[in-house]
């Protein structure tokens, strides 16, 4: 059979339309090498087969094209919108690259009389209002703390509050009116519900107006009490507003820095809403072709702003090729009109300074951190004797208690640090329980064989997180799949059974090493064993309630798999069942008195 002759783009170009789009560039095995947008495609692709000369790497990427897709948009603000979508969704070899695996968490205030103030991330679909976006979960849980102190808002769930029959702790130390058991009226709840919100919106000076007007009415009426809560909330409010105000950031604004050294690039994002400062986000995308930067600035913004509100104005401090349809892009995309500076003076010039000197030093303390890591890693090379430094690392370990609810882990490292996206869970079925080695070669066996049907790749090193049996189950499984090259190592624990003193067994000699708590390689192990084990046994403790939580209710006569899921839904689990009397119980669809009598004696004994 006669190979594929090489892509000829000369004669691709020749017949490439002019209009705006984004091409795909792909190698010959169809993996996705590089993803761009262009406001004349024409010109853009051409530019990569015409030139004379070009920078080495982007050489490297032209010689192993197969193939060029393209997409053919309106306009080249939709275009780039197109273009941060797939680089966000395929994440091509070559791209700048936004690693970001979390959502932004928000404050929600849920709808109905009685408001919840909660944590929230995710999609934002579950009614009431949402407010941040906030820079991490910290600051989400410290304004909530502020927020309880001072407007005394509830925070427990649905199922909680409606089945209460006495204020719970959080009355008792002053962050919850009550109002589950009436201790407060649905208007003055409803009023503290409106004084929160206007506190988050940035509207401090019409709340304090507002709190102090009520403080001089109960003088007036002699209710000592009421006005001097007024009081104390009008200092709470002072102080706090004197703490996060910023001036100079009346709008809704995100100040973004870029510096990159060594390779490695570092986005600070600083976030301003209705004048308050929330914190600041450091972000390291991993670099492109194109690595100054400007560039880096571009296809972050386009990445970044994809799935999250956009402020009214977003300051640079360096300004990318395409700033222009930047703005509109992100205008269309969040329907009111975005500002995108980099000259900015005085407040703005200020924030930016501020913006590059947290880039900077999280930069430096990555840096630190990636020699410390890759130094490890060399330790590691030298002790096992290995030719190269290893680039992957998976280590297994099993949870589970008195064999319930057997759980394996997989945790994979490099010389950057954990690759949590291929972190893996195994839940172990039809082995008897306790039994380690059958529960290891299983999940090792599931692992192996999917890679063999090409979900991700085999690791450099596995480590087994046990002794010379776990070591054998891992041998004889991947000398079963016919899987070779991978080295693999036991983690035993010593006789003191202390961190640092563990005992190394190769696989391929069965000899055991003992580096010692002084060896950067020992730390690098126990690094890695470390999160293996939380991993699994998080995986299985997960496991374990939810069986739990099945089978109480499974052991009741007339409790099948709709009125068991409805009890868990409407007390919020089997805690909240367990703690329901007869007559809440009742309250349930499908259940009658004799029922609800039957599941209170089955919960209390």
């Amino acid at each position: 059979m006669q190979p594929d002759p090489p892509f000829d783009g000369k004669a691709f170009v020749a017949n490439l339309s002019s209009a705006p789009g984004v091409y795909r560039m792909l190698g010959e095995a169809g993996e996705l090498l590089y993803v761009g947008k262009a406001g004349n495609l024409k010109k853009r692709v051409g530019s990569y087969f015409l030139k004379p000369r070009m920078e080495p790497r982007i050489a490297a990427m032209v010689a192993q094209i197969a193939r060029i897709e393209t997409t053919v948009t309106r306009t080249e603000a939709e275009a780039l919108l197109l273009e941060a979508q797939l680089i966000k969704t395929l994440r091509p070899r070559y791209n700048i690259l936004l690693r970001d695996d979390k959502s932004y968490p928000y404050i929600h205030l849920t709808p109905g009389d009685y408001p919840r103030l909660a944590f929230h991330r995710g999609a934002r679909n579950g009614g009431g209002r949402y407010f941040g976006p906030y820079p991490s979960a910290i600051a989400v849980r410290e304004t909530l703390s502020l927020l309880q102190k001072l407007f005394r808002i509830r925070n427990c769930e649905d199922s909680y509050f409606k089945n209460r029959s006495r204020p719970c702790l959080q009355h008792q130390i002053g962050r919850c009116s009550a109002p589950c058991v009436d201790f407060i009226s649905a208007e003055d709840y409803q009023t503290s519900v409106r004084h929160a919100a206007m506190f988050l919106e940035g509207k401090s000076n019409a709340l304090l107006d507002e709190l102090i007007g009520q403080m001089e009415a109960a003088s007036v009426k002699l209710d000592f009490e009421r006005a001097a809560l007024m009081r104390d909330r009008v200092a709470a409010v002072k102080k706090i507003q004197a703490r996060h105000y910023v001036h100079g950031a009346g709008r809704d604004m995100d100040v973004l820095a870029c510096v990159i050294d060594n390779g490695i690039a570092c986005v600070s994002v600083m976030f301003f809403r209705n004048g308050n400062s929330l914190g600041s986000r450091d972000f390291f995308p991993r670099l492109g072709l194109d690595a100054d930067e400007a560039t880096v600035l571009g296809s972050f913004l386009g990445q970044y702003y994809l799935e999250r509100p956009v402020p009214e104005e977003i300051i640079l401090s360096h300004a990318p090729e395409d700033i222009d349809i930047l703005g509109e892009a992100l205008a269309a995309h969040a329907d009111h009109k975005v500002e995108i500076k980099t000259s900015v003076r005085t407040d703005r010039a200020r924030f930016l300074d501020m913006a590059r000197t947290n880039a900077t030093a999280a930069l430096t303390a990555r840096l630190a951190s990636r020699q410390t890591l890759l130094a490890r890693f060399e330790a590691l090379r030298d002790l096992l004797k290995l030719e190269e430094v290893p680039q992957r690392i998976e280590c297994f370990d099993i949870s589970h208690t008195m064999g319930e609810a057997t759980v394996a882990s997989c945790v994979v490292f490099g010389p950057e640090g954990p690759e949590k996206s291929q972190y893996r869970r195994f839940n172990i079925e039809g082995i008897t329980g306790g039994d380690d080695y059958a529960a290891m070669h299983q999940a090792l066996e599931r692992r192996y064989r999917r890679i063999q049907a090409g979900e991700g790749r085999l690791p450099d090193i596995l480590l087994i997180d046990g002794g010379l049996g776990q070591v054998r189950q891992a041998i004889d499984v991947l000398a079963t799949l016919g899987v070779e090259g991978v080295q693999v190592v036991g983690v035993a624990k010593g006789e003191a059974r202390k961190a640092g003193h563990e005992s190394l067994i190769l696989g391929d000699s069965g000899r055991s090493l003992w580096p010692g708590p002084e060896s950067p390689a020992s730390h690098l192990i126990q690094a890695i064993r470390d999160e293996a084990h939380r991993f699994a046994i998080t995986g299985h403790r997960g496991r374990r309630e939810k069986a739990r939580e099945a089978s109480s209710l499974e052991e009741v006569t007339g409790v099948g798999a709709k009125r068991r899921a409805a009890l868990l839904r409407q007390f919020g689990g089997l805690a909240g069942v367990t703690r329901a009397g007869i007559e809440e119980l009742m309250q349930v669809n499908g259940i009658n008195r004799e029922l609800a009598e039957r599941i209170y004696a089955a919960l209390h004994g």
